[in-house]
């Protein structure tokens, strides 16, 4: 079971610094997106939460600040992350950035008078607070009864602001943000939910009630499962992002290696229509991720020039299309014949459709002179075999 629980955390904390390490990584891109800056500050401060929280972080600010110090920085780390979730909301629907700070402006006054009342009830329950958290704390205790109610009361405003706004943003989202959406506003319902069961206990615990250890513990567990939602809700649109690109990199990169018999038998006979390249280091354009797409839509805008240049010799085969059996076979051969002939090309002549798609689609485009390129690369093999086998005769 241990090992189990240790394999959850270590995957979450893998996906939470993953998340983190590419918001950080798209704001030092956009710094001026405050949307983008907001989200980013709100895992920051859940990050920073959830570190302070561990015992090294804990008795260091304990022994600096007293008992009831890590619990006070935690609760206040995780009121900044409402607040920021809150503002990326902010931002994301203000008219322009000045609406949007405006309105920050306002919630950070909320924010503020919230981490005072923290602050004051923590230093008036300093004499005796032994530091609990808040299944264990003495909430009989007016001071430290105070301190759970203002922190859960304002979680429950921002993260019921941040609930609703994100199901408006989710019915309004195509798919994969959709789905990530929805996480995240199953997430954040969640946390509310469980801030609102805490300061409802909260309230009864300070009167003297008697309340069930099994409804402090459904409130954990609640959280427990809503934070690594959040995550996931969060991450999930980027990460199916970056799966569909690294499909898209390998499908032109197999395509771009398809592309090599066919480019190949053009270039040797028409070397000037390579296209002109920026000069880069080639270890350079092979390593960025735009690399191959560059160099993939070089390939097949060349090989379509080729064969729009020879195209005028292969007018009597132009009946060979892609909807005939073999007809990669036929044209290759065709072409083949044709760029090993001495025939020079009419001047005046006019291209002629070669290996069209049926669709205008450059993709099609693509797998039609994929086609023909491995049709070109056969006789380009079992011509070196036969050379091979003259060789060996003679």
């Amino acid at each position: 079971m241990a090992v189990i629980v240790y394999a959850i955390m270590s995957g979450m904390i893998l996906a939470f610094a993953g998340a983190l390490s590419w918001k950080i990584f798209q704001l030092v891109k956009a710094p001026r997106d405050m949307a983008l800056r907001a989200v980013t500050l709100c895992l920051i401060s859940a990050a920073c939460s959830f570190v302070l929280a561990r015992p090294p972080f804990a008795r260091l600010i304990d022994v600096v600040g007293g008992p009831g110090a890590p619990r006070l920085v935690q609760n206040l780390l995780v009121l900044s992350m409402a607040y920021w979730l809150m503002c990326f909301y902010l931002y994301s629907a203000a008219a322009d950035t000045a609406a949007g700070n405006s309105r920050a402006r306002r919630e950070a006054l909320l924010l503020a008078l919230a981490a005072i009342g923290l602050t004051i009830a923590t230093v008036a329950a300093a004499g005796y607070d032994k530091g609990a958290n808040f299944r264990d704390s003495n909430l009989s205790d007016p001071a430290l009864a105070l301190f759970y109610l203002i922190a859960n009361l304002y979680l429950v405003y921002a993260l019921t602001m941040a609930f609703r706004w994100t199901c408006a943003y989710a019915r309004a989202s195509q798919r994969p943000l959709a789905t990530g959406l929805w996480l995240a506003a199953v997430s954040i319902g969640a946390m509310a939910a469980s801030c609102v069961i805490r300061t409802v206990l909260t309230a009864l615990l300070w009167q003297g009630s008697t309340v069930p250890p099994a409804v402090t513990r459904a409130s954990s567990f609640i959280i427990a499962i809503a934070v690594p939602l959040f995550l996931i809700g969060v991450s999930y649109p980027g990460v199916v992002t970056r799966i569909a690109t690294v499909r898209l990199r390998r499908q032109h990169r197999r395509m771009y290696r398809q592309l090599g018999p066919l480019w190949e038998l053009l270039n040797q006979a028409f070397p000037e229509h390579t296209l002109d390249r920026m000069p880069t280091k080639q270890w350079r354009d092979h390593l960025m991720p735009i690399g191959i797409h560059r160099r993939y839509y070089r390939r097949v805008i060349e090989c379509r020039d080729g064969l729009v240049r020879i195209s005028p010799l292969l007018a009597p085969a132009q009946g060979a299309s892609q909807d005939q059996p073999k007809w990669a076979d036929s044209l290759a051969d065709q072409l083949c014949a044709a760029l090993h002939s001495e025939q020079p090309q009419p001047a005046s002549a006019q291209a002629v459709a070669v290996a069209m798609p049926s669709t205008p689609s450059l993709e099609d485009d693509a797998r039609q002179l994929a086609e023909l390129s491995d049709a070109v690369g056969r006789r380009v093999f079992a011509g070196a075999r036969q050379t091979d086998r003259e060789s060996e005769t003679s």
